[in-house]
């Protein structure tokens, strides 16, 4: 397939300024969501890693959205020539905690696009690079990165990547087992409006996936929980790569260890054992 990337790569630096602020009813979703047994902060307490995606809604109005539910332009990202989008992976720096009641202000840039050949065709690898603001400062800084892909010729399956196991020697885990309501939910909280997350029959018959789909930020969230669970040292960095998707037809596993004192491994693992999320994360 031939594309040409030099109209998208001159938006290059495009920037976004948006609002929001940290409000509780989005962390009481949070916590029921991921079924966590906690109280959710009260006004001038920190949020939890990662529970920053329940804020900054993308207002995108109906007549903008694609048939997969998601915006056509989202954001900075401009018009991309390939029509399926798939989380890539995440960086997080926390500098400073966000705190329930501050108002923030994010700034969101188009930071880099890449073309490549995968075993799935032609990609487009495109980054957004977001910096959150509370009243005292830089308090969060997040590359995300996103997967463009070619459609998928009708009747046939999306082809999945085979990964290799986790190395042994992880010491804590969980299982989680996803399903349409939580999926839905989560979706719900962060408006995300991607079909391939709650509407089975256009994930599988036109995505040709198996199932509904785990988003990628949902294994992100339960990665963190799962760290914070497993140490009492802040966070102080998050660095997730997706290696595969995950489904709701079946459990996922979790599992990590904490690595010289100040770091620590994290792995998504699905039901055939292969890796489909790794993270690598800072402590202070």
């Amino acid at each position: 397939m031939s594309i040409d990337l030099a109209p998208i790569r001159a938006q290059l630096g495009r920037i976004v300024t948006d609002e929001d602020e940290v409000t509780a009813a989005p962390l009481r979703g949070m916590v029921v969501t991921f079924d966590r047994d906690e109280t959710p902060p009260a006004r001038g307490e920190p949020i939890a890693p990662g529970w920053h995606l329940a804020y900054f809604a993308e207002p995108s109005r109906r007549a903008s959205l694609g048939e997969d539910g998601l915006p056509v332009e989202r954001g900075v990202l401009p018009r991309m020539p390939l029509p399926r989008r798939m989380y890539a992976g995440t960086s997080l720096t926390f500098h400073a905690p966000i705190l329930v009641g501050d108002t923030l202000r994010r700034e969101t840039e188009f930071s880099d696009v890449q073309m490549r050949s995968g075993s799935t065709g032609t990609l487009i690898i495109a980054t957004q690079t977001r910096r959150i603001h509370t009243p005292r400062g830089l308090a969060l800084t997040e590359d995300t990165i996103s997967v463009f892909r070619e459609a998928v010729p009708p009747g046939t399956k999306s082809g999945l990547p085979q990964t290799e196991p986790p190395p042994d020697g992880m010491t804590f885990s969980r299982i989680v087992q996803p399903d349409p309501v939580t999926l839905f939910r989560y979706s719900a909280l962060t408006f995300n409006p991607h079909r391939i997350h709650y509407d089975r029959p256009y994930a599988m018959e036109v995505e040709g996936y198996p199932g509904l789909v785990v988003h990628g930020p949902f294994s992100q969230q339960c990665l963190l929980d799962l760290l914070r669970d497993s140490t009492d040292r802040p966070i102080r960095s998050f660095t997730m790569r997706a290696r595969a998707p995950l489904f709701d037809v079946a459990p996922f596993t979790l599992m990590g260890r904490l690595v010289n004192d100040d770091a620590a491994e994290l792995y998504a693992v699905g039901p055939s054992g292969g890796i489909a999320m790794q993270a690598r994360a800072t402590l202070g």
